[in-house]
């Protein structure tokens, strides 16, 4: 009995989900305690630390499975302006249909992830390399031609009237039982993660790919392939989700996303995705979107200065990385 609890606890220990799930219950028990009767166990409270983790959680899902293939994003927070912008101004400057400005912004991303994806496989450059080009890129050509089609402005407007009563808009920003549509498609991306990487064929290519992609690609794993529609996905990720602000707000900003990708890359980490690939489950990066939302949300309701957020977070993620590196060589020590 002994020895099955004790190689229970070990494989416990080895899951990459419990460093996040230990730090969402402590991050939670804290605001308990200091924010408690100030908001934070409200209803509204809860809600809106969970629609700040589901919009970070559906872009993090997404980079979680490509870090585990072995690759890195950072071209989703522009990304995620220039896919605002492409949704707001059709619909409120041109007259186009919801779903046309939806299906620009969708082509527009899968073509800046096959872009990323074709560079990373054909040069052998770093994907941080080439997605970090891929950032400044998109930033500065949404920046300046945003400007140059409103006349100076980074922003665009009327959304709310041109959208109004299209089911779209109820579909990706509506609130079925005062609940943000956000939250659902995160739970729902975060459950279909996890079934593909648990389940199906695809799942085993990604860890494969991600672990040895020499030992993959001779098994006959289309490891070019597996990476570029990663990249796809990820890119549409962060158009849903820019899609969904657009629709939340009634309006596009071409600043909408900064540093979005680090929170994304943060999340998956603390979640106990590998920086080297082959490693992570998109469970753990939900716990770590969680932590995030939990944090932000949480330091309104103390009053604590939100300049402390990013020096948080940036413990967190160091953390993360050394408690997820002990439980990770004590299991390696243990077989």
């Amino acid at each position: 009995m002994s020895r099955g609890w004790a190689g229970g606890a070990r494989r416990l220990l080895a899951r990459p989900e419990l460093t996040a799930l230990t730090g969402a219950a402590a991050v939670f028990t804290f605001f308990v305690v200091t924010a408690g009767d100030t908001g934070f166990l409200t209803t509204q409270g809860t809600i809106n630390y969970l629609e700040v983790a589901a919009q970070l959680g559906i872009i993090a899902v997404f980079v979680t499975l490509l870090m585990i293939a072995g690759e890195f994003d950072l071209s989703v927070g522009s990304m995620l302006g220039a896919a605002g912008v492409m949704v707001a101004y059709p619909v409120a400057e041109m007259g186009w249909p919801l779903w046309a400005a939806l299906l620009l912004a969708a082509a527009a991303a899968a073509v800046v992830g096959l872009v990323n994806g074709y560079l990373v496989i054909r040069t052998g450059l770093p994907s941080f390399i080439v997605t970090l080009a891929a950032l400044f890129i998109l930033r500065g050509t949404t920046i300046a031609v945003t400007r140059l089609v409103t006349d100076g402005s980074t922003q665009v407007g009327g959304v709310d009237v041109a959208t109004q009563g299209d089911p779209l808009r109820a579909l990706l920003a509506g609130e079925p039982a005062g609940i943000p549509a956000s939250v659902f498609w995160w739970v729902g991306l975060t459950l279909c993660a996890t079934l593909v990487l648990a389940y199906t064929r695809f799942g085993n290519w990604v860890f494969g790919v991600g672990g040895d992609p020499e030992a993959a690609r001779k098994l006959g794993v289309p490891v070019a392939g597996v990476k570029v529609v990663l990249f796809v996905l990820t890119a549409l990720a962060a158009t849903l989700v820019a899609a969904i602000g657009v629709l939340d707000n009634g309006a596009a900003d071409v600043q909408q996303g900064q540093l979005k990708e680090f929170q994304a890359i943060t999340a998956a980490v603390i979640g106990g995705t590998l920086l080297t690939g082959g490693y992570g489950t998109a469970v753990g990066t939900a716990f770590g979107a969680l932590i995030f939302g939990m944090v932000s949300q949480g330091l309104f309701f103390t009053g604590v200065d939100a300049d402390w957020f990013q020096a948080f977070l940036g413990a967190m993620l160091l953390a993360a990385v050394l408690v997820n590196r002990y439980f990770q060589r004590r299991a390696r020590e243990e077989r």
